[in-house]
């Protein structure tokens, strides 16, 4: 027991009962902790150490200053503090308990959102990062972030005096706050104390006395708590003597206050804390705070072994398939092979048990695939066999490759070794030391599987046949290597003993109450209780930092995974079989597995990796069964989002927003919003979609299977060898064209088999997790995109998928038909065979009508008339059959328990939220949200009025309706009218509608009339039908647009008042002369970029921000080649293309992903289950008319409210005080004015006395300052200056006495934007033009999203946020411009517009936005009586 002080106070101050927070979000590129501080005492005391007489510390240096200069926060009800209960650490239990500033309520309600009270931070003022010279003697170079994940990967393998070095140079290159350079130094020392501490040795303990010394002490750095309890910790490890002396020197240097947070550092442990008291007795550490911490160390200790020895799983019956099959799958995978040993059946384990096994499940995958591979080339060997020239087992070869890497991996650390202990480093020992310290962290054979693995998939994934970029090779591999490695990490960190154990992963929690504040601060002064909260809850998660402190820059990825790539490429070995052309004789050779080339696409050489043909061969015959755990869906229900890295997965880290890589600014306001309890319904509801469990579908998963195994092409399962004939090689002849049109045709077949193998190969994938699976309960952690829209994190079987997908799952619990279930069973059959577009009691009566082919598809699926197969989704239709004859045949249908999801599909569900935004009665109707007796189908409308205008002008005699008239049907305007909503070019449009129109016609193709002429045609009709049909949306649209215009060509407030700071040194001949040699001023370019993105709040109270920049592409130099990489940063400027037409399309995907996650929330109040894809919910067949109820009144909730002039007030908030470049038409009356004051100005004396700075970004900046000038008087609360401000005379004043919205010029790009709009120019060239063939207009055609649109045109794939959109394998640097994401024809478009600048001029406004639309006169709570708004 501790010995109790006796000189403890008798007067303890009274705390005050109420609590109150301050959320606090600092910036720094070294503490990326969203810290909450809270305020206790009437007059707190601030933290601070003991200055010793001899102390150079540098208490007046500057404090850092905050990049994210605001936060609006919505302030807190005082709280009673009896009624606190406990205070978690993480700001998901504070919300949870109802702290995080609203009262308790459901979590579906839809709580107020003040736009003047949003989260708002000004990274408008970065600038790009600075990137320093490796140099010969240290060898690491690049920027900060670059050189910092060095140094953390030389401290995480114990590479203590290298981490030193790096360190030396961070201090002299970069000019970090003293506060983030001092936390840099405690990483340092926490990561040298330990190695002290395992092994003990007085020379590095000196060494590292002396370090505090000479680099902390003598270099004036802010020493605070967490410093003192490391060194303090590393004089406990001195001899006797000299341990009390340096413990009492370290201790002299704290403040009594400050001695309390020693408690809280989680550095010290009970035992230490209890040494250090004894030594040192002056504070009396309480007797209660340490027996917490020694029981909490106790539980650590004793926590019990979850995993029990009951039951067997049973054999699952094989099915002949080539390849190991499921038992190699099982191999692959630790619990299918390890747990029947034990004796555990995971069936019938209890909650903590599956938790075990999930968690040994994404710790053992890579070990079991290496176990797997080892036993593969051992049971060939016992069969004599040479495994390295045998083609029957690819995991025996992967086995070779594996030792053979690792051999290669070990003498590759050895030269880097060698490499950073050079005096004089060369190119190849500066390479090495950037990607050497990285490749230390895992074992080389756990290094070595990734990289076989991730390889592997990413040519099975990604198309074996044709090659894959050599930048997804690269980064997939380092993403794989870098998710190990933060994992092991994480593990290492949990294991160790000589730190003590975070309070938050005790099984109590982190808690604050009053009892314990009482123990700590027990007399303890005025403002300890202040200052013990404040350090108690501002502790980051552990597990959160160690992963923000762990994440790898792009360039460091390049680098690792080329290397590793390389390393692969040089010892992966595969049998060739080789005929001799003279003897015929058959010989064997070894060939490289892999090979790096180069293609040449759209003009660029690119990079390539080439798989050997032996080994597409194989991979046709046998998939690479092993998969990472991050693929897998999971044993249990996943883990709570509690932060943006904490939830989803037990023991692998997991992001809970996907962002474009290298994009901090959606991070930064999700994890803004997290503080505030702004995502707590987001976090809510992905759990919901979480804790849905699944299973196989095992009577699907057989005839699937069987199907499989055949080789026939069955549904969407592609042949195993497709008949694919090549055409003949054409003779000789004079016609120029005519080869080059038979290589042509020869690449499309080509291309075709390529595609169907690598289908193939993903449904390989597929199939054997669900043969895995097939007996389990497993469950998919979501998370969700920028727009909030959620997404299963497994990415290769999961309800998102193609039909066969969706046909393999069911529900893990079922409930009972009861009287409405076999109705709406009966429906979904219809619906998922394509009888979807008639009255429900039509639907049912159509699975009335066809009994008899169900019981029939359901029995003899392959051997009968497989009448299943004619459905637009056969696999589903299938699953339907199957559960229809099952109920019937259980006897009592209503008693009858269903698994099977039915779905409910919106109606265009985009075009519904634009209907209701607008107020359009005509287009509500269309979309079914006015009541009917029948399902309007707005496809089929748009394709009535298509008909009607072509009837019409075929009567007017026009050629094109002639050929036309009857041949426009529903299927050809279908994908054009959903694409629209979400922004699909005119481009776009006109390349679906040929593709539509060729599959179901022969139409003439001659130099006048061709298939591109007439579809041109038609997609102006579908354009034109749609806009007069959602007029109220059209305008909406062109609103969201000018909106977004503005706030892209915009200077923030702060950027602003930088400028003002600087515009002494622009105007004037010589600039102002720094103290600081290092002091780079920016450029007027810099000062001046366009960095605003569009910023919304949904809803659901969570940010949403478009991440579209123009991103310069760098240079990386790798093992393989030079790459360019483009990696976006917050002082980028914005892409103002794509930040103003990505907005409509992007604003509506944030409303439908509110109503689902509103509606699963609900749906989980009513104890329903509840699945979703995006705009097509699904639950049990009981519950769908319960479903349809909370779906109607979710979306009447939502639009109830005036979404758009909630948006408008926000974007009048977040901007408040910016200014932007507008355009007003030349010979103009205010035109004409402004020229004149110009001219008068110019000859005046106001412009003579000082250079106007020129900027290629923007012009007139004399004429901004003036206007910022003016702005700030007229803002003063001095009534003087605000008449001064009045008397000012700037082109906005003009603008405001003369002008109006209307005289302003449209921005180029809003052309075209509206619903169902297009640019004249654009229309003209697509429907009235006579445009002929080889016209540079229709050559190469490809539809080229725009940013928002979703399936598989856009990109919007389940894995694609792990690879940087702009990466490129060319070998010339480049920038990133708008220009390169436009095809020849909108570049063609583009040009056009700049021939008519000359017809406006700039002028700089203050920023505001144009009035609302006026809305229409629909009335959304109709909807309450609409059956079909979802069915």
């Amino acid at each position: 027991m501790l010995v109790r002080a006796a000189r403890r106070k008798a007067h303890p101050e009274a705390l005050r009962n109420r609590l109150s927070f301050e959320l606090h979000i600092p910036t720094s590129s070294i503490q990326r902790d969203r810290r909450r501080w809270v305020s206790i005492d009437a007059a707190p005391q601030t933290f601070r150490l003991r200055k010793r007489s001899n102390s150079k510390d540098a208490s007046s240096l500057p404090r850092r200053r905050a990049l994210a200069t605001a936060v609006s926060y919505t302030g807190l009800e005082d709280i009673p503090f009896e009624n606190i209960g406990d205070l978690p650490s993480s700001s998901r239990r504070r919300m949870e308990n109802g702290t995080g500033g609203m009262p308790d309520f459901p979590h579906s309600h839809l709580r107020d959102l003040d736009p003047m009270r949003t989260v708002r931070l000004d990274g408008s003022l970065s600038f790009a990062p600075q990137r320093y010279r490796s140099g010969t003697k240290i060898g690491v170079g690049g920027d900060y972030n670059e050189i910092s994940s060095v140094f953390d990967a030389c401290l995480q393998v114990g590479r203590i005096e290298r981490a030193g070095l790096i360190l030396k140079k961070i201090a002299t290159i970069q000019q970090l706050y003293p506060e983030d350079l001092i936390a840099l130094h405690n990483r340092y020392l926490r990561a040298a104390v330990e190695q002290i501490m395992i092994n003990p040795s007085q020379a590095a303990t000196q060494k590292l006395h002396s370090w505090f010394e000479l680099e902390i002490r003598h270099k004036g750095l802010p020493v605070n708590t967490e410093t003192v309890a490391y060194m303090v910790k590393a004089s406990l490890q001195s001899p006797d003597g000299k341990r009390e002396r340096l413990v009492r020197r370290y201790m002299d240097m704290l403040e009594e206050d400050a001695a309390l947070q020693l408690l809280e550092a989680e550095v010290l442990t009970a035992h230490e804390i209890n040494h250090i008291t004894h030594i040192y007795p002056k504070y009396n550490f309480t007797d209660e705070m340490i027996e917490e911490l020694e029981m909490a160390k106790e539980n650590e200790l004793e926590e019990p072994n979850q995993l029990s020895t009951s039951g067997v799983i049973p054999d699952v019956r094989p099915t002949e398939q080539k390849g190991l099959g499921l038992k190699s799958l099982r191999k692959s995978l630790s619990l299918f092979s390890s747990l029947p040993n034990e004796g555990v059946d995971i069936t019938k384990s209890s909650p903590e048990m599956k938790r075990e096994i999930q968690a040994r499940l994404e710790e053992d995958a890579v070990t079991s695939a290496i176990d797997r591979w080892r036993e593969e080339n051992a049971h060939l060997t016992k069969m004599g066999l040479n495994s390295s020239l045998q083609q029957r087992s690819l995991g025996a070869r992967m086995w070779k490759w594996q030792l053979a890497l690792e051999e290669h991996l070990k003498a590759e650390i050895v030269k880097v070794d060698a490499a950073e202990l050079a005096k004089k480093k060369n190119s190849k020992d500066q390479e090495r030391c950037m990607y050497g310290p990285f490749l230390r962290i895992l074992p080389v054979e756990k290094l070595a599987a990734i990289t076989i693995l991730a390889c592997m998939n990413s040519l099975s994934s990604l198309g074996v046949d044709k090659g894959i970029p050599l930048s997804a090779a690269i980064l997939a591999i380092a993403g794989s290597v870098e998710d190990e490695t933060i994992f092991e990490m994480i593990q290492r960190e949990r294991k160790k003993k000589m730190w003590p154990q975070p309070k938050k992963e005790l099984g109590k929690g982190r808690s604050l109450t009053l009892e314990m504040l009482k123990k700590a601060t027990r007399g303890r002064g005025p403002g300890a209780a202040s200052l013990f909260a404040n350090q108690y809850l501002s502790k980051p998660e552990s597990a959160a930092s160690l992963v923000d402190r762990t994440q790898w820059p792009t360039a460091v990825k390049a680098k690792v995974g080329a290397f590793l790539m390389s390393s692969l490429i040089e010892v992966a070995k595969v049998p060739v079989h080789l005929t001799n052309p003279e003897t015929q004789e058959t010989v064997m050779q070894m060939q490289p597995a892999f090979s790096h080339s180069h293609q040449y696409r759209l003009g660029k050489k690119l990079g390539v990796i080439i798989a050997n043909k032996a080994l597409v061969a194989q991979l046709k015959r046998e998939p690479v069964h092993s998969l990472l755990a991050k693929h897998l869906p999971m044993l249990v229900a996943p883990d709570p989002w509690t932060h943006f890295n904490k939830g989803g997965f037990i023991s692998h880290p997991a992001k809970v927003m996907r962002v474009k890589h290298g994009d901090k600014d959606q991070r930064y306001y999700a994890e803004a919003a997290i503080g505030q309890g702004g995502m707590l319904q987001t976090f809510k509801g992905l759990d919901i979609l979480g804790k849905t469990s699944w299973r196989i579908n095992q009577e699907v998963f057989d005839v699937m299977l069987e199907a499989w195994n055949s080789g026939e092409a069955i549904a969407n399962i592609p042949p195993e060898t497709p008949n694919l004939e090549m055409p003949p090689e054409p003779q000789t002849t004079t016609d120029p064209l005519e080869r080059r049109r038979w290589i042509k045709a020869v690449k499309q077949v080509e291309n075709l088999r390529g595609g169907l193998h690598s289908q193939r190969c993903f449904q390989n994938f597929q199939l054997e997790i669900a043969r895995a699976l097939r007996n389990e309960v497993f469950y998919f952690p979501h998370n969700i995109d920028f727009r909030g829209r959620a997404y299963p994190i497994p990415p290769y079987l999961n309800h998102m998928g193609a039909d066969h997908c969706r046909g393999l799952l069911k529900f893990g619990e079922g409930k009972e038909l009861g009287k409405s279930g076999m109705k709406w069973l009966s429906i979904h059959l219809a619906n998922v065979f394509g009888f979807d577009k008639a009255s429900l009691s039509e639907r049912e009566q159509f699975t009335g009508n066809h009994m008899a082919e169900i019981y029939d598809s359901a029995s003899k699926p392959l051997a009968g008339k497989r009448w299943w197969l004619e459905a637009e989704d056969p696999w589903q239709c299938l699953a339907a059959c199957i559960e229809i004859r099952n109920a019937i045949e259980s006897g009592d249908p209503t008693r009858f328990v269903s698994h099977l999801p039915i779905h409910q599909d919106g109606t265009c569900n985009g075009l519904q939220h634009y209907a209701a935004l607008g107020g359009d009665s005509w287009g509500a109707k269309q979309v079914n949200l006015e009541p009917g007796d029948r399902p309007a189908d707005v496809y089929s409308a748009v394709a009535d009025l298509v008909r009607e205008s072509i009837t019409e002008d075929k009567e007017r005699g026009n050629p094109l309706a002639v050929i036309l008239v009857d041949k426009i049907t529903r299927k050809v305007v279908k994908q054009t009218v959903m694409t629209n909503v979400y922004g699909v070019t005119y481009v776009g449009a006109k390349a679906q509608v040929r593709k539509q129109l060729i599959a179901a016609h022969n139409l003439p193709n001659n130099d006048r009339i061709n298939p591109t002429v007439l579809s041109a045609y038609v997609a102006t009709k579908i354009f034109k039908a749609l806009s007069s049909m959602f007029r109220g949306a059209h305008d909406i649209q062109y609103w969201l647009g000018e909106c977004a215009s503005r706030i892209s060509l915009s200077l923030t407030q702060e950027q602003l008042g930088r400028l003002e700071a600087e515009w002494t040194r622009l105007t004037t001949k010589q600039s102002l002369v720094k103290n600081d040699r290092k002091y780079m001023p920016p450029s007027v370019d810099d000062l001046i970029q366009f960095k605003s993105s569009v910023i919304w709040t949904n809803p659901l109270h969570m940010p949403v921000v478009q991440p579209y920049r123009n991103s310069k592409a760098k240079m990386v130099k790798t093992h393989m080649q030079s790459i360019n990489l483009a990696e976006p940063h917050r002082s980028d400027p914005v892409s103002r293309r794509k930040q103003l037409q990505g907005f409509p399309p992007n604003f509506i995907h944030s409303l439908d992903a509110t109503h689902m996650l509103l509606s699963a929330l609900r749906c989980n109040e009513l104890g329903m289950s509840f699945a979703a894809v995006h705009d097509s919910f699904w639950t049990h067949a009981s519950d769908i008319e319960s479903m349809n109820v909370v779906l109607r009144d979710t979306f009447i909730r939502i639009h109830t409210e005036d979404v758009v002039a909630r948006l408008a007030a926000e974007f009048s908030a977040r901007y408040k005080n910016g200014i932007y470049l507008a355009k007003i038409q030349k010979k103009s009356q205010l035109w004409e004015k402004i020229v004149a004051w110009r001219e008068a100005r110019s000859n005046s004396n106001e412009t003579q006395n000082f250079k106007i700075p020129k900027s290629s970004k923007a012009p007139r900046l004399d004429e901004l300052m003036l206007e910022y000038q003016r702005m700030k008087l007229l803002r003063s609360s001095d009534p003087d200056e605000v008449e001064k401000g009045r008397s000012m005379v700037t082109p906005a004043s003009m603008f405001e006495e003369t002008a109006s919205e209307g005289d302003l010029e449209l921005s180029e790009d809003l052309h075209g934007l509206g619903l169902g709009d297009m640019s004249s120019r654009v229309a003209g060239v697509g429907a009235d033009k006579e445009v002929t063939v080889g016209d540079a207009a229709n050559i190469g055609e490809v539809h080229d999203p725009l940013p928002g649109g979703t399936g598989p045109d856009t990109g919007m794939e389940v894995d694609s946020q792990n690879i940087p959109e702009e990466s490129r394998d060319s070998e010339g640097g480049k920038t990133t411009d708008e220009s390169e994401d436009m095809g020849s024809f909108e570049q063609k478009l583009m040009n056009l517009e700049k021939r008519v600048q000359d017809s406006y001029d700039q002028i700089w406004l203050p920023l505001t936005f144009p009035p609302v639309p006026e809305k229409g006169d629909f009335d959304v709570t109709r909807l309450k009586d609409s059956k079909y708004f979802f069915s």
